[in-house]
């Protein structure tokens, strides 16, 4: 994602992507001086476990962004909602604060410092810091403390999150932070805080789910979704399709320890075609990989990312595609009738040209700037980015895996009928104007060279081994879970929980005493909840509290009369 930590740069480098930065598209909001309210409708399930304790699963409305770059959902902090992005590769969650002043974060709702909230705990009098950097130039960074937040039903009390005071991170769509889903290790919070466990790998190792996992339906507008703890019945009509892949382990960062274990949503690619003409990646680090080409699944990337190597190949296929980016980015025509396929394990999953198409140069609008983008190659042995240009296809469950019974794994349902006839140009046509896609840009009217690059040294140690899959001991799911996703190639897909979103129109059918029926259509409403502004405050009362600095106290007595 393009939220990629600096300690974790050797992680997975993503490069700008062309069609933000040529459209000029707006990546900063007005301030606005009056609450935020928005609709959410949410639906949960809930079960008690054998040792009394409740266990749950949640489904909550997740939504592309305008600029196209991310999907966000609403969570609470302390009983006060914010819009962040979800993000598969990164761990932690963390908001913007009151204390933050640039543009960037007076743009969006910001948690206000000046609320004394009953469930807020100070970690080391608000002074143990913590620092984002990212691969674009921007940051993030301010303190680490402790409160009760909630996702849907699901409530974790004192989560470990970041509480940003100084960032130049430009969000849209009033999105506040970002909540991490990946796994501990790649935490960027300091190793001293004690109990800094990330939010669903909390709910997961306290076994308050239903099933350690989550999955998540990305779709071009408001209808996507995330589940946790169960998977979406509405979708999933038929488990025994849904593919598995296990997770690969990483070694460790030099003297991080000695044992491999789980970084990243990572699977092996196993090949990718281009009009049913099938290539074996070509891995960047075939020793260190056992020859496997590693892709991260990252719900917070835009599009495709692959290395050179693989891409040339790829766009060398298709009839009158060129690089037109020295940063790795290609156009086709825009009428192609060419389709893409990934294969996972065993299973191929077929991108027809609407799903891999960014959109038109508008200086050249009969070539259409195209997943997936190429990009120099990663130390930690990552080719591939797997990002939402991909995810909309398929329905993606991520299952943490349980500490000495199952690995991590990723599941994958497809939705597209592989067996559908090539778009034709009209149907691609009306795809891409019904989502304005359309890149402000002119491309270069010569051919540019394919660059070439130097293979930095691995960044992970060679002497420890790291597979694909595995048992662990500890750092997933607590044992008290029963395996369902077996130590094999067996899975009892049937038996993982499933939720049934509430339908939104319900159609009544009434007879009433004479006979008559009559059939009537109801919306199902939608509870509305307001961004950023704690319980008992309105706008006048966010706008007029100052910031405080880590460290400070502030006694405001009238605050316990709310």
């Amino acid at each position: 994602m393009w939220f990629t930590p600096a300690p974790l740069l050797v992680a997975f480098i993503a490069a700008f992507v062309l069609e933000a930065e040529a459209s000029g598209l707006s990546s900063r909001l007005v301030p606005r001086s009056n609450p935020i309210t928005i609709p959410l409708h949410s639906q949960f399930a809930r079960a008690v476990g054998d040792n009394g304790t409740n266990i749950t699963s949640g489904l909550t409305p997740v939504t592309m962004s305008s600029d196209r770059q991310s999907y966000f959902a609403v969570i609470s902090t302390g009983k006060i909602n914010f819009r962040v992005a979800l993000d598969t590769a990164s761990s932690d969650l963390w908001v913007i604060s009151s204390a933050c002043e640039t543009d960037a974060c007076k743009a969006v709702p910001r948690y206000p410092l000046t609320y004394q909230s009953p469930s807020f705990v100070a970690v080391g009098d608000n002074s143990t810091k913590f620092r984002a950097e990212y691969a674009d130039g921007t940051s993030a960074s301010g303190f680490i403390a402790r409160e009760t937040v909630k996702l849907s039903n699901l409530a974790v009390a004192n989560q470990a999150f970041g509480i940003v005071t100084e960032s130049n991170v430009s969000m849209v769509d009033e999105t506040s932070g970002i909540l991490g889903l990946g796994f501990p290790r790649l935490s960027s919070f300091p190793q001293t805080v004690s109990n800094s466990t990330p939010f669903f790998a909390n709910l997961a190792q306290q076994g308050l789910l239903e099933y350690p996992l989550f999955a998540v339906s990305l779709t071009r507008n408001a209808t996507g979704s995330l589940s946790i703890g169960a998977i979406d019945a509405s979708i999933v009509t038929n488990a025994s399709r849904i593919s598995w892949n296990r997770v690969a382990q990483f070694p460790p960062f030099g003297a991080e320890n000695n044992a491999s274990s789980y970084l990243q949503w990572v699977i092996p690619l196993s090949a990718f075609a281009v009009n049913g003409t099938q290539f074996l990646p070509s891995p960047t680090y075939p020793t260190v990989a056992s020859n496997h080409s590693l892709a991260l699944f990252d719900v917070g990337a835009s599009g495709i990312y692959g290395p050179y190597q693989d891409v040339v190949r790829i766009y060398g296929r298709i009839d009158g595609a060129r690089l037109v980016d020295s940063s790795g980015q290609w156009a086709v025509p825009c009428d192609t009738a060419v389709t893409m396929a990934f294969t996972f394990g065993n299973t191929n999953y077929t991108l027809q040209p609407s799903d891999y198409l960014i959109g038109p140069a508008s200086g050249n609008p009969n070539l259409c700037l195209s997943w997936p983008r190429a990009l120099p190659p990663s130390s930690d042995a990552v080719d591939w980015q797997i990002g939402g240009a991909f995810l909309r296809t398929v329905y993606s469950i991520f299952s943490f895996g349980i500490n000495g019974k199952e690995p991590p794994l990723i599941g994958l349902y497809p939705l597209h009928n592989t067996t559908t006839l090539t778009e034709t140009a009209d149907q691609i046509a009306s795809v891409l104007s019904s989502i304005s896609a359309t890149v402000a840009t002119t491309l270069p009217n010569f051919l540019l060279p394919t660059p070439s690059f130097t293979t930095p040294s691995y960044a992970l140690n060679t002497s420890i081994s790291a597979s694909i899959g595995g048992i662990v001991s500890t750092g997933l799911a607590t044992s008290t879970y029963s395996a369902l996703l077996g130590q094999g190639t067996t899975f009892n897909a049937s038996a993982v929980p499933t939720i049934t979103p509430i339908p939104s129109v319900v159609t009544l059918v009434l007879t009433d005493s004479a006979g008559d029926v009559t059939t009537s259509v109801s919306t199902n409403s939608m509870a509305a909840v307001t961004l950023g502004i704690p319980p008992g405050w309105n706008a006048g009362t966010a706008l007029s509290a100052s910031s405080f600095l880590p460290g400070s106290i502030l006694v405001m007595s009238w605050l316990i009369l709310l």
